[in-house]
Order: C-alpha cells, then sequence, then structure tokens
C-alpha cells in the first residue's frame, strides 16, 4: 500500500506571488474506519477476543484521559504520547490574567519512533489535478521520505489594508511552535486588532494543528473603530 497525496492546482491568494497558479500537495484520505473494524483486525492478528479488546482499550483509553486532564505527558501504547494544551490571548496586567481569555483547547500528539519510521518507510502515490479537477498526471514516488518529527500547518498573517499597515510572522510550523506576530501601522494610521480579537499589535501566537489566517486590522487616526469621528 501507498500514501496516497493529491497535488491540485490552486491560486495564491496572498503573499508576493498572490495570484499565481501552483500545485499544492496534501494528503487524499480513505474512508474512516470504524471502531468495529479496528478490533476485529486486533483480535485476529493477536489471537484474543473482541470483548477482552473492548475492555482493554476502554480501560486505556479512561487512564489516558484522567492523566492528560492532570497535565501529564501520557503515552498512548504502540503510538506515541499526547498532553493537552490552550491557545489563549495575552494581556500585560495580571489582574486582568483569567480563563476567559482561552480560545482554543486542543491536543498535541507526538508519535513514536516506530510510527515515523513506518511513515518514513511508506512508499507515495502522488495524482496531480489541474484547477478545472482534472487529473494530468500520476506520480509513484520513491524518494528517502524524510520526514519532520510534527506535522507542519500553514499560518498566514496578513493585514487588512496594506496601505495603512504591515504585518510579519507568517509561516509554516507544527503545532505548539510559539511565533513573534507583528502589525506595523504606517505614519497616519493604528492597528486597532487581530481577526480573533486580540489586541496586542506584537502578539506571541502559539500555533494549532490546522492552517490558519489571522487578519491585522488598522484605521487611520482620522477614524474611530467602527466609523469616523462625529458618525
Amino acid at each position: 500500500m501507498a500514501i496516497k497525496i493529491k497535488a491540485q492546482e490552486k491560486k495564491l491568494m496572498v503573499g508576493p506571488k498572490m495570484g499565481t497558479y501552483v500545485y499544492q500537495m496534501s494528503a487524499e484520505t480513505y474512508s474512516a474506519l470504524t471502531e468495529s473494524k479496528m478490533i476485529d483486525e486486533a483480535a485476529l492478528r493477536s489471537g484474543i477476543q473482541r470483548g477482552a479488546l473492548y475492555a482493554s482499550f476502554d480501560a486505556i483509553g479512561a487512564v489516558i484521559k484522567a492523566w492528560a486532564t492532570e497535565g501529564h505527558s501520557v503515552p498512548v501504547p504502540g503510538l506515541g504520547t499526547m498532553r493537552f494544551s490552550v491557545n489563549a490571548k495575552t494581556v500585560e496586567d495580571v489582574n486582568m490574567v483569567a480563563s476567559t481569555l482561552i480560545s482554543t483547547r486542543k491536543i498535541i500528539f507526538t508519535p513514536s519512533t516506530d510510527v515515523k519510521k513506518a511513515l518514513q518507510d511508506a512508499t507515495i502515490s502522488i495524482t496531480c489535478y489541474d484547477r478545472n479537477g482534472n487529473v494530468v498526471k500520476r506520480v509513484n514516488s520513491q524518494d528517502p521520505g524524510e520526514i519532520d518529527n510534527a506535522a507542519k500547518f500553514l499560518l498566514s498573517v496578513v493585514s487588512g489594508n496594506e496601505a495603512y499597515g504591515t504585518v510579519s510572522g507568517g509561516g509554516t510550523y507544527a503545532a505548539g511552535t510559539e511565533v513573534e506576530l507583528v502589525a506595523t501601522a504606517k505614519s497616519g494610521y493604528k492597528f486597532t486588532k487581530w481577526s480573533d480579537g486580540d489586541t496586542n499589535a506584537t502578539r506571541t501566537y502559539t500555533t494549532i494543528g490546522e492552517a490558519v489566517t489571522l487578519t491585522a486590522e488598522f484605521i487611520s487616526n482620522d477614524e474611530e473603530e467602527g466609523g469616523a469621528v462625529g458618525e
């Protein structure tokens, strides 16, 4: 079996090459497997009764949830480790620190060496689609399969109006990476907030396990947020 990858022709919407068509690769997922099918396969391979496997998985799941919510980094047998974390807004005043600043609760999973090795050794099958969805090429890759320790995701940082201000800090990062984002207003304008509600022009953002776009909003010094002065 090979890992299926699709290379889809898409137009870049941000960045210096905005408007250019490029081929972006991503994994093509198979149909989602049911829990019952997983238990049946495990029973077949191990010779252990299905009922015993269900009880074992339930017990392991309960232990993982209990220890992870206590703040431990918990081993997941045969797979790696997992822990809980959060994304939260930053504040300068310690008296403003509260649980309401937390915007996202998340799970960070780190695969084991064996899982990484299995991924590294897997062959790759790439299907290329043009912008209209037509298949234009198929590639069977036998490359060395070098992989990062963790999957990486695109953090797009954009200015709501480039005439008013600029931004920096975007890129591709592993989940849980702390990234400094900076919004810089041009003369005659001021920064107001990021699209997730954070009002700090310079902030530390902790990445999550998915692509995210954050927009910095600016207004003229002659305006108030929500409209011009005197409206």
